[in-house]
């Protein structure tokens, strides 16, 4: 194992680290805050907890796998062991996508004026809440079912042409391309929430732009200054979907590199995990701006911390 492997392995148990227990704290938070003191809660929760849940999976079943690789452990994962990670890693970095877009959704029409033609959705979409779960890993599942048939444990090391490669799993036929199909409706699915996703996004700019644009006219520095609840949890959803457009493209690029490379570079794979993991993980730490309850405990550590030196000079 080089020097190289080891940095790169100390990384990404750095990143696996730091995403598993961020998501995990934050969804613990909401789970508490819905379970304990339900009159707090509210109807987008239950989407930010499902999204939390996604993340987590993703970032497990993404860089496992590339750790164990990394750190020089051989026969991590045989052929069923290939098929199930590379399943569930797909189908839970499939769900997050949906889930996002959701999300998007859910709180665009949330802001959305009284008089305008989305506000009849908000109660609907509540109640559709729960069967979209559902939906998004039902969707997810049969798309990727191709993964289970395709894949198969790593068997030469010279591969050479079109396929997936990594240190313990390659594609069953490899160097024949024939899954124009599958790259099809994974297109097609991706194309419908990423665009979803992007439109709402656009409207919640012109609604923050329009709000602005009132609070300019309004000569007192102090109320124009407050932003309410609901705009701060706009503007943390808008840098959701900006930090996920981001490294969307960015690890397509590297995917679609590395499938159809001739000559497959070992590290590829591991810079993908990379990216397909960076969302996941940065995605609590933006939430945590908006929740309450770490607001709360933010600002009760930092009075704390100001009164702890006047006690300590008395």
């Amino acid at each position: 194992m080089f020097p190289g492997d080891t940095i790169f392995g100390i990384f990404l148990i750095s990143q696996l680290c730091i995403g598993v227990l961020g998501n995990s704290l934050l969804f613990m938070l909401y789970a508490y805050s819905f379970l304990v003191k339900p009159h707090q809660k509210k109807h987008i929760d239950p989407i930010v907890m499902h999204l939390l849940l996604a993340n987590v999976l993703t970032i497990m079943f993404t860089l496992t796998p590339d750790i164990a690789s990394t750190l020089g452990v051989r026969h991590f994962l045989n052929e069923v062991g290939c098929q199930t990670v590379l399943f569930l890693y797909r189908v839970t970095r499939g769900v997050s996508i949906c889930t996002t877009s959701l999300l998007s959704a859910f709180q665009a029409i949330t802001v959305s004026p009284s008089n305008s033609k989305w506000v009849g959705l908000k109660f609907k979409l509540y109640l559709w809440t729960c069967p979209s779960f559902l939906f998004f890993w039902v969707l997810n599942m049969l798309i990727y079912i191709h993964v289970i048939e395709s894949v198969t444990a790593i068997r030469n090391f010279t591969l050479v042409g079109p396929g997936y490669a990594h240190a313990y799993c390659q594609t069953r036929h490899f160097g024949k391309h024939n899954s124009s199909s599958f790259f099809i409706v994974v297109l097609v699915r991706d194309l419908v929430f990423v665009l979803l996703m992007i439109c709402t996004s656009l409207y919640m700019v012109k609604l923050l732009y329009r709000h602005h644009r009132r609070a300019q006219h309004i000569h007192s520095p102090c109320i124009s200054s407050q932003q309410s609840p609901e705009h701060k949890a706009t503007r943390t959803i808008l840098q959701l979907v900006c930090c996920f457009v981001f490294f969307y493209f960015s690890n397509n690029c590297v995917m679609f590199y590395s499938f159809y490379a001739r000559h497959k570079v070992s590290r590829s794979e591991g810079i993908s995990g990379v990216l397909s993991s960076c969302y996941p993980t940065i995605c609590p730490f933006l939430l945590m701006k908006s929740n309450r309850i770490v607001s709360k405990f933010t600002s009760l550590f930092s009075m704390k911390l100001t009164v702890s030196p006047m006690t300590f000079d008395v």
